[in-house]
């Protein structure tokens, strides 16, 4: 079982932050040149705004069951943080609309899917849990996004967006699962079942929104197959993006996990001191490249 380890004081939302997202010089594949590298994120884009939505009201089912003040406090900060997420990426998926992405019908698509399918007819408890699978996947890539040099090569206002995302992520990442575990009185079975069913959706919407992406980017044919076949590798390659940060995704799955346990704090300390030198979080998110 891995140690505790330290963790922010509080969570601390930062609102109207400026990322310069008009911009005409970002270029379109803005992560290292590469179309899936970058795509692979534009498409994750796309889905936060709703999903953010989704997350703030499953957290927020249980606010009334709720007596101890310090969590109340985090359930603030958290729907707080997840708001202004949201606000972001909408601003960043308008740049999408301008490539000709169908960004709307895109997000029309999943409300149906989050708020009909899964809020409209399965257990409050359920929905949660797969808050807490979700909030989890997050906090693991977002530890592991500069400890990795993930975004080393990317353009530095959309990298300042994915650091300050990422810092954020890491301070709420125990809200969903505290209420989830503390309130809802939710279980090993139901949160296990939650995360099974997130690691199979959730890689499988953002594939599909890049086969879209693909086309309108006008990849066909052999050049699509290899595009593909380099971007899986580097993925799931025995070097690649998720296999790096698989054991911090499966210690998820033991007994007696909580995700203060788990997950390195290094980079997130470098981006806070230098947001807190500068108030800027391009400078932020340069701060962790040099790092």
């Amino acid at each position: 079982m891995a140690a505790r380890i330290h963790k922010p004081d509080k969570i601390i939302p930062r609102v109207g932050l400026e990322f310069d997202l008009d911009a005409p010089d970002i270029p379109r594949y803005w992560l290292d040149g590469d179309a899936f590298k970058t795509r692979f994120f534009d498409a994750q884009s796309i889905l936060f705004p709703e999903g953010e939505k989704f997350f703030i009201a499953c957290v927020r089912d249980y606010k009334d069951r709720i007596s101890d003040p310090e969590l109340l406090q985090q359930v603030a900060a958290f729907t707080m943080q997840e708001g202004q997420h949201g606000q972001v990426h909408t601003k960043f998926n308008n740049r999408l609309k301008g490539q000709g992405i169908r960004v709307d019908h895109i997000v029309e698509n999943e409300k149906n899917i989050l708020f009909k399918r899964f809020r409209g007819r399965l257990p409050k408890v359920y929905t949660l849990a797969l808050t807490a699978a979700a909030e989890h996947m997050t906090a693991t890539m977002a530890h592991g996004f500069f400890r990795h040099g993930l975004l080393e090569k990317a353009d530095p206002r959309i990298r300042a967006i994915y650091a300050w995302h990422a810092v954020e992520e890491i301070e709420h990442k125990a809200v969903a699962f505290d209420v989830f575990q503390k309130i809802a009185g939710g279980g090993y079975f139901v949160r296990i079942t939650a995360m099974l069913q997130e690691s199979i959706m959730f890689p499988l919407h953002v594939f599909l929104i890049m086969r879209h992406m693909f086309d309108v980017d006008g990849i066909h044919g052999a050049a699509r197959v290899r595009l593909w076949a380099r971007g899986l590798w580097w993925l799931y390659g025995p070097r690649g993006l998720y296999m790096r940060v698989m054991p911090h995704y499966l210690s998820y799955f033991l007994p007696g996990f909580h995700p203060w346990k788990y997950g390195q704090m290094e980079s997130y300390e470098q981006w806070t001191q230098q947001f807190a030198a500068t108030g800027d979080p391009v400078s932020a998110g340069g701060a962790l490249k040099a790092a």
